[in-house]
């Protein structure tokens, strides 16, 4: 029988707390997922925008603990968010309950640097225990760690482990199942400087008992062995470095848009069998309809998302467990500096030529908040996999039977969004977001075969975190749209009314009467699409838009695509030919014609609205998760309101221009 809620909450209040911290790139993740596999969860610290790993970890048969992963972090007493979180979690502070035990998370291969936060770590009044991680790398390295020397030292329990390998586990868990039954802290060793915390003092004290501890006949400290200063001379050569990243990204998109597609397409096609169920079981009517282009249309317009999304972070977390990412950021940092964007922006910025959802929230890789806003501002600039239709379509109409400019323009609009994005950021940073992008402090992490565990449970939870963040909400607004489209019915006009009187003629061939039904079903669309809220409103604000060169038809299609872009297609497709267009999509809309017999897409037009995509904000679940990630839905609406002027002012001038010269 299953716990009731009041019972599992008493449960979480006794259940014993152990807070897992270390310097970046130790392995404390990798640890994480170790001990709490998929028992676990992302949520955002109280009060911040830092994302926690909380699972629970089976300590001995009896025992379950709550598990914390804390940001990792050089220093304790530093003066980055991350150092802030770690400081109030371990204190409790605000009412919070302090963890019942810690967890430092050590590097084997480079003791002295790892002892200044553990320095740190022994002046909280806290049980701790050292997990002496990558001792397999240590020990190919030809560094051995006296484990024991150590623990003598440091007056605490020091487990040699591998992480990746689960390697060592066994004993950590009784480590902690000991500190956790003792509940006080260990000794404090008599030569840990108690006045004086500060990182020259701790370096030296690391590096006193670095000498005792430590020997062999490999590297420690700062040094790299010969492999890894060979590959780094390549890979962060400025360059080289630049070649091989090049490289290396277009690898991580191909791959991301090959091995999405079968996914994606079982998605489309699953959707698609759950709308002919519905269609078959429910009668035509407006429940019908809501289920099937409401509920469920919606449903799978988010989803559709979610192999790229998972597929993407799968694949940075193993570029990442490998020691790359740091050198990519170490190339690009020189360039993103002089736009106020420091080099961690590069992941974020690429990931969201894919899609922006997963690259505003892989700006969680950003230390520092102001230089994590400005990505997440400029971040929707860059051209998505959802504008793709929408570029065929414009350049297409533009560049009718001119493949070359079409493939021109085409390209274009990847450059101009990109400019976009880098310009606003320069005047972000002289403006709302004043200040420099934070220099760019990384080590150079060992090179290290990823953990693939580590890499499927990421995924999984970035997955999940898409769904709760952006789900809800976009089937609410499809909802919405979907009844402003429908509603209020409109009736058969005369015409309908005749073809389908002729189709019923019994002598008709069955051909003939398909024909003249497909007819009268399509100006029916039309003039319910005309006339329903949608298409009222479109004609309420055709004025709004008509400098642009947007009669009604399209301001509708404009109107639509703010809940997504790829939703022009369709709309436009709807009024065009009264349904969604199997075929020919671009001849039909090609010939178009407004209320006085003008085409609606005249080669102005058509140049005005292809600037207004590339440069404005339609993706509400972009908006979305920006008010997620940021706290505070003022940048969401920053975002929108700025994205939205530079596209109709760009657009305008475009159009007006165009018109000025003689172009129709």
């Amino acid at each position: 029988m299953a716990a009731s809620p009041v019972a599992a909450a008493a449960a979480a209040r006794t259940m014993p707390r152990v807070a897992l911290v270390g310097n970046p790139n130790t392995g404390k993740t990798t640890l994480f997922n170790r001990l709490c596999g998929a028992r676990a969860k992302t949520s955002n610290f109280p009060g911040t925008t830092t994302s926690l790993r909380i699972g629970s970890a089976r300590v001995t048969p009896t025992v379950t603990a709550e598990v914390i992963d804390l940001p990792g972090l050089y220093e304790l007493h530093g003066a980055g968010p991350e150092a802030r979180v770690v400081r109030d979690v371990l204190s409790g502070r605000g009412g919070r309950r302090q963890p019942d035990a810690v967890v430092v998370v050590m590097d084997a291969t480079n003791v002295t640097r790892n002892l200044v936060l553990v320095g740190e770590l022994l002046s909280h009044d806290r049980p701790l225990v050292v997990a002496l991680n990558m001792t397999d790398l240590a020990k190919r390295r030809s560094v051995v760690v006296d484990a024991a020397a150590l623990s003598q030292r440091l007056r605490v329990p020091v487990v040699p482990i591998v992480a990746s390998k689960g390697a060592g586990l066994d004993a950590l868990r009784a480590a902690i199942d000991e500190v956790l039954i003792r509940g006080v802290a260990g000794e404090r060793p008599a030569d840990l400087p108690r006045a004086d915390l500060t990182v020259e003092t701790l370096t030296t004290w690391g590096d006193k008992i670095c000498a005792e501890v430590v020997t062999g006949s490999g590297q420690t400290g700062d040094d790299i062995d010969s492999t890894t200063e060979r590959l780094d001379h390549i890979l962060t050569h400025p360059v080289y470095g630049t070649i091989a990243f090049v490289g290396v990204m277009a690898g991580l998109f191909l791959a991301l848009f090959e091995f999405a597609r079968l996914p994606m397409a079982l998605i489309d096609a699953t959707f698609a069998q759950l709308s002919t169920l519905v269609t078959r079981f429910l009668a035509d009517g407006p429940i019908r309809e809501l289920l099937i282009d409401g509920i469920i249309g919606g449903i799978a317009g988010t989803v559709v998302f979610l192999p790229q999304i998972c597929l993407l972070f799968f694949l940075i977390t193993l570029l990442e467990d490998t020691g790359y990412l740091a050198r990519a950021a170490f190339v690009n940092d020189r360039f993103f500096q002089r736009f106020g964007l420091p080099g961690q922006a590069f992941v974020p910025l690429l990931t969201s030529h894919a899609c922006a959802l997963p690259g505003i929230m892989g700006t969680r890789l950003i230390p520092d908040r102001r230089d994590r806003l400005a990505t997440i501002l400029v971040a929707p600039f860059m051209s998505c996999s959802a504008r793709l239709p929408v570029y065929v379509l414009l350049t297409g109409l533009l560049f009718a039977n001119r493949p070359a400019l079409a493939a021109v323009a085409f390209a274009g609009c990847y450059i101009l969004g990109a400019a976009a994005a880098f310009l606003t950021a320069l005047l972000f940073g002289k403006t709302i977001l004043p200040g420099r992008a934070r220099p760019m402090v990384l080590e150079l992490p060992t090179y290290r075969p990823p953990s693939l565990m580590n890499a499927l449970l990421t995924a999984k939870d970035q997955g999940l975190a898409f769904l709760k963040t952006a789900g809800t909400v976009i089937i609410a607004i499809c909802i919405v749209m979907w009844w402003l489209g429908a509603y209020p019915h409109v009736g058969p006009s005369a015409e309908v009314q005749t073809l389908r009187a002729q189709a019923s003629q019994p002598a008709l061939a069955p051909e003939a009467s398909q024909a003249f039904l497909d007819r009268a079903d399509a100006l029916q669309a039309k003039a319910q699409q005309a006339g329903s809220f949608a298409g009222r409103i479109g004609r309420k604000i055709e004025p709004v838009f008509r400098p642009l060169g947007y009669d009604w038809h399209l301001t509708v299609g404009i109107l639509t695509s703010f809940l997504a872009r790829e939703v022009f297609v369709s709309t436009m497709s709807v009024l065009a030919t009264g349904k969604k267009a199997k075929e020919g999509v671009l001849e039909q809309v090609s010939t178009m014609t407004r209320d006085d017999g003008r085409p609606v897409f005249t080669r102005a037009t058509s140049a005005s609205a292809l600037i207004f995509f590339v440069l404005a904000m339609q993706c509400l679940a972009t908006l979305t998760v920006t008010r997620k990630e940021t706290g505070s839905i003022k940048y969401a609406a920053l975002q929108f309101g700025y994205m939205s002027v530079v596209a109709y002012v760009s657009a305008f001038v475009v159009y007006q221009t165009l018109r000025a010269v003689g172009v129709s």
